[in-house]
Parts: C-alpha cells; sequence; structure tokens
C-alpha cells in the first residue's frame, strides 16, 4: 500500500489536496480564496433577533451574514439565566456531564429538557459561539455553543471539564491508559479535553506538547474575549493545507508532497513544530508538468460529476442529487462473476459499496443518502453488502449513520455535512435547464409558440407580432407550422414573423406585438413561457 498527499497551490485563487492510495484518488479538498471558508472559527457574537417559532436566535458575528443558533446547540450553562427552570430530576446530571465516549466529531449528549429560548436570550446578548456549518446560498451559517478546539491529538474543549476519549478507540486497554496519562498531565480545572483517535498511539511527551499548545491558544482566546466587545472573530481556523495535515495525515501516508515554495514552508513548519517524527516525510515538487496530472488526479476530478460511475469490472453506479437527498442505484450493466444470478448480483453489490463510500468522500454528499442495491434474496449476502459499506465509511470523518436493508431492498444512510457539496461550490445551474438536467423539445417549444400567437392576436389593436426564438425551434416552426400561421393571420387580419434569433437558449421566446403604425403594444408575458435574450 503506497498513500500520498497531494497539496496543489500553485493557483493563488484556488489551493486542492488530495489523498492518493495506490494511484486511486480516496480523498480530495478544495478551497478557493473567493469563498468565505468559517467552519471552526469562535466568534464573540451580539444576539440581534428571536424566533420563538423556531426556537432560535440569530446572531451577528460580523461577517455580514447573520448566524443562526438553535436551542439544541445552546450549551446548558446559559440555561442558568432562564428564570424559574428547573431541569427534570432525571436530566439534572446530564447539565454538568457529557457521555463519557465523545467521539472527533464532538457529538455532545445534549439535555432533553431546554427551557424557552426566549428565556434564554435578550437581544443584545454576547454569545460565544463556533461556526459548524457553512451557510448556503442566502441562510447563514449555523453557530453552536458547544466550543471546539482541535489539536493534532487533542481537543479542547472548554464546557466539557473532564477528560475524554474519542469513541473510535474501541480498545478498552488503550482508553484506560490513555485515561490515565492525560490525568498524570493535570489539564487545568474547568477545561475539558478528548484524545483523538490520532493519538491513540502518540507518547506522553506528545501528548503533553500537544495539551500546552491547546492551552496557549486558549488564553490568547480568553484576552480577545475579555477585551474586545462583540461581534468579532476571537479564533480562524488554520489555512486547508495546515488543517488537512492536521486531521487528515497518519502514520500510513509515505509522502507529502507540495507544489508551492510557501505552502511548502508552512506545512514544514507545522511538521517540525507538531510531528517531528514525520517531518522527512515531506516533499518540494519543483517540475514543470502540473502536479495533479502527474499522478492523474486531475482526469479522477474530471469524473466526481459525471452521474454515471463505472465499476471497474463491469456495471455501474448512478448518482442522483436534490435539496436534501441523494440517491445512487447500482446497475449490473455487463458484469457476471458467475451463472448464478444470486451470486453475480452479491459481488458486484460488494464492489458498488466500497466505490459508494469512495463516491460520497470525494463529492462530499450529504443529508439522506438511499443506496438500491441489486436484489438479492440471501440475508447473509444482505448483512455482508452492509457491512462493507460501514467498513468503507469508517474512512469518512464526517459523522453517518446506516441502517439496515430495507424490505425494498434500499439501504439508507445519512452522512453530516458542514461545507457546500463540490458540485455546489464548483458549478452553477445551468441557465437553459435550470438544474433539471433536461429542457423542452422542439415539438414543445412550437406548441408553446402557436399558443402565444393565438393569445398575442387578441391583443387589441395588434396588426403585426414578431415571434423570436432559437434558430432551431424558428426552423421547425417555419417549416412544419407555416398553414397554421396563415390561417391565424387570416382570421385575425394580422402578420405574424417567427424570426431566428442566434446564440440564445433553446428555450427562448420572446413575443413582441405592434399597431398598424408600428408603435409597439404592451403584451404580458405572465402568459407566454418567457425568458430575456
Amino acid at each position: 500500500m503506497s498513500q500520498k498527499m497531494l497539496v496543489n497551490a500553485r493557483l493563488a485563487e484556488e489551493l486542492r489536496i488530495a489523498v492518493v492510495d495506490n494511484d486511486e484518488l480516496e480523498e480530495l479538498y478544495v478551497e478557493r480564496t473567493t469563498n468565505d471558508n468559517l467552519v471552526g472559527n469562535i466568534y464573540k457574537g451580539v444576539v440581534v433577533n428571536i424566533e420563538q417559532s423556531l426556537q432560535a436566535v440569530f446572531v451577528d458575528i460580523g461577517v455580514g451574514h447573520n448566524g443562526f443558533l438553535h436551542i439544541s446547540d445552546v450549551e446548558p450553562h446559559y440555561f442558568k439565566q432562564a428564570p424559574n427552570f428547573v431541569p427534570p430530576e432525571e436530566d439534572r446530571g446530564r447539565y454538568n456531564r457529557r457521555h463519557d465516549d465523545e467521539d472527533d466529531d464532538y457529538d455532545f449528549g445534549r439535555p432533553r429538557i431546554k427551557p424557552p429560548i426566549q428565556d434564554v436570550f435578550q437581544r443584545g446578548d454576547e454569545v460565544l459561539v463556533q461556526v459548524i456549518k457553512e451557510g448556503i446560498g442566502t441562510k447563514g451559517p449555523t453557530l453552536s455553543t458547544y466550543v471546539s478546539i482541535p489539536g493534532r491529538y487533542l481537543v479542547l474543549m472548554p464546557s466539557l471539564r473532564r477528560v475524554g476519549v474519542s469513541r473510535k478507540i474501541p480498545d478498552e486497554s488503550i482508553r484506560r491508559k490513555l485515561r490515565s496519562v492525560m490525568n498524570e498531565l493535570r489539564p487545568p480545572k474547568g477545561l475539558g479535553f478528548i484524545v483523538r483517535t490520532a493519538g491513540s498511539d502518540r507518547t506522553r511527551k506528545e501528548l503533553a506538547y500537544d495539551l500546552a499548545y491547546l492551552m496557549r491558544l486558549w488564553r490568547s482566546i480568553v484576552r480577545r474575549i475579555k477585551n474586545i466587545p462583540g461581534p468579532v472573530g476571537v479564533y480562524e481556523e488554520s489555512d486547508v493545507v495546515i488543517r488537512t495535515i492536521r486531521d487528515a495525515f497518519t502514520s500510513d501516508i509515505d509522502e507529502i508532497i507540495v507544489d508551492e515554495k510557501s505552502a511548502f514552508t508552512r506545512a514544514s513548519e507545522f511538521l517540525q513544530t507538531i510531528m517531528p517524527r514525520y517531518a522527512d516525510r515531506i516533499k518540494y515538487y519543483a517540475e514543470r508538468e502540473p502536479l495533479f496530472t502527474r499522478y492523474g488526479v486531475d482526469t479522477e476530478i474530471e469524473k466526481i460529476n459525471c452521474r454515471t460511475v463505472p465499476l471497474r469490472d463491469g456495471g455501474s453506479i448512478v448518482i442522483d442529487q436534490a435539496e436534501a437527498l441523494v440517491a445512487i442505484d447500482v446497475n449490473s450493466g455487463n458484469f457476471r462473476a458467475s451463472d448464478s444470478p444470486e451470486e453475480t448480483a452479491f459481488q458486484l453489490n460488494l464492489r458498488a459499496a466500497k466505490e459508494i463510500a469512495r463516491q460520497i468522500r470525494l463529492r462530499d454528499l450529504g443529508g439522506v443518502i438511499v443506496n438500491d442495491f441489486i436484489d438479492m434474496t440471501s440475508e447473509a449476502h444482505r448483512r455482508a453488502v452492509e457491512r462493507t459499506l460501514r467498513d468503507a465509511m469508517k474512512r469518512d470523518r464526517s459523522k453517518t449513520r446506516i441502517l439496515r436493508t430495507s424490505p425494498f431492498g434500499l439501504v439508507e444512510m445519512t452522512r453530516q455535512r458542514v461545507r457546500p457539496g463540490v458540485r455546489r461550490s464548483g458549478y452553477r445551474e445551468c441557465p437553459c435547464c435550470r438544474g433539471g438536467g433536461a429542457i423542452k423539445s422542439l415539438e414543445s417549444m412550437t406548441l408553446d409558440v402557436m399558443r402565444c400567437v393565438a393569445l398575442a392576436v387578441q391583443t387589441p389593436r395588434a396588426n403585426r407580432i414578431v415571434v423570436n426564438v432559437s434558430e432551431e425551434v424558428a426552423d421547425f416552426v417555419n417549416n412544419r407550422k407555416r398553414q397554421q400561421l396563415a390561417q391565424i393571420e387570416g382570421n385575425g387580419d394580422v402578420s405574424v414573423v417567427v424570426k431566428p434569433t442566434p446564440n440564445v437558449w433553446p428555450e427562448t421566446l420572446v413575443v413582441d406585438v405592434y399597431d398598424e403604425n408600428g408603435k409597439k403594444i404592451s403584451f404580458d408575458p405572465e402568459h407566454a413561457r418567457y425568458h430575456k435574450k
């Protein structure tokens, strides 16, 4: 197994990082300077609006869009200011602790009973928040008061107030050892720390160094909180190079190859400081051939937004994205594993499960994902496909939940997404199909033209009607509908001109009506399918 982390930073507008495993693209991170990247940033915000119906507040964090803070993301510390609120007996302990086994996704145990948000906050209140999800479109970022600051091996959680171990470290003996080491380091009282998965095999010295780094960082944040009024940023996440190396680098990665000098310098200094034992694995790429082209990554990136993804031994998966739902269909194609239909379906589904997990990571798909595998009658085969999908998703750092196969043969799952997916950030909606993937046929456009002409004829004082459409539609109408147009002209005592317009959208339809003096008459385009030229 040969793994490489490739850092492409030669273009100032875009920075791309790829993790390649045996020449196959496994992970991709893209960040553009034109986009604000707020996830992980911490702000001292000011409450500007309270929405009782949503049980949420909008917080000005000084970035242009107000952030959205729901009551479920409000730390119990803030509940003390709610008048007359006393949690039920069974929930009281939950206000002073969190689950023992926190994971790297920081999925905290929230109290089940919460006071009304209007009793917790008032307009003008200052609140310390962290961005947990980027804003999409006109929506602002999603916020949380459960602040967490990741280091390489530890995560600082000011409100946790104890030591925990990542849920992704299953060995109980290792968990006990890590807790013991952390207790020996005597972290400051009142602060909480989680040992990340990357810290499972670290020495006491390495954990101590990471602890000291996080404490220095937290003290500087506290100074800004005390001395500067909100709204203001108090902590900004590292750039994508440092962040990716910190979070995605493992001992399995043999090389980190960087093609830009300043990015190479930053990455080298970070490795020397945080992971000196791996500092010799970083290399500077000075060749003229683009780095991603050299390793075939650009070709793989081009495939990311293809609807159909072929599988190596035959068959394919088809990916369709809606607003909050992704449907993935497995097609057998020419794949044949044996003469048995059941065995063929089983082998294809195993291959498809691995590729589905890879595509979900690369495309950063989120929300509800429905996987339609080839039907199998064997319950053992179904369970094996589920296990394969779960194992393949373990590499994904986003929080996922996978259900068992439904009676219809569907495997439903959810995946957390904190940033807009690759498709949304790198592509825009097609102006011709408006994101639908299809445009009207010539016959449909012809019928639209005839309806609009029939409507325009009824306009008072109409003498001449000019229809502006694409060249293809104009040719079709003038050749196939000339007789009907002549009949309309005779019945309405008007002239109709269907005018081909070059270089316009296929569904362009603009109707102008003139009187006998050549003066344009107002014609309501709401009654027609209308697009500007």
